[in-house]
């Protein structure tokens, strides 16, 4: 039996940095889709998202690394309070005591685990996140019947 190869390197015990076909100007599909669904989402094409995907191997999740520059002084208490009121999202930033998302504790929920909340150091109003959802889950069918109960909650339809 023919085995089918699905990655162009080996997977166990490696990363692969990329995820999808390269496309334009050295980025891949799934990486132009990421900065294309972040601004279609927020309604705002001025935002400017760059990334880079990697394939690494677990079960399932998506893990992301997220930068974000806001225009005026924040505090960090602040984001940490606002992210933790938001429903289906859960903070866990304690990397002293080794509390932060990762996508084996992340296997099989639908929250958004978010942590490494820290100030950006290279830039003015930086804002460092590391961020771990379960993909089959919030990314696909837990994700559309949120969205769909939203819109019915609040009489969109």
């Amino acid at each position: 039996m023919e085995t089918k190869t699905f990655f162009p390197h080996r997977i166990d015990l490696n990363l692969i940095p990329q995820a999808g076909d390269f496309a334009s100007e050295g980025y891949t599909t799934e990486e132009e889709k990421l900065a294309f669904e972040t601004r279609k989402i927020i309604g705002d094409e001025s935002i400017r998202v760059t990334a880079t995907a990697v394939r690494v191997p677990v079960y399932g999740g998506h893990s992301e690394a997220v930068n974000i520059e806001f225009e005026n002084a924040f505090d960090l208490e602040e984001v940490r309070s606002i992210l933790a009121a938001e429903p289906g999202v859960v903070v866990q930033d304690n990397p002293a005591e080794g509390i932060y998302p990762m996508p084996y504790f992340a296997r099989g929920r639908n929250e958004v685990f978010v942590g490494r909340i820290r100030r950006d150091k290279t830039i003015e109003h930086g804002l460092n996140l590391w961020i771990v959802s379960d993909n089959l889950r919030k990314g696909a069918a837990t994700n559309a019947v949120q969205i769909g109960k939203y819109i019915i909650d609040n009489d969109l339809v």
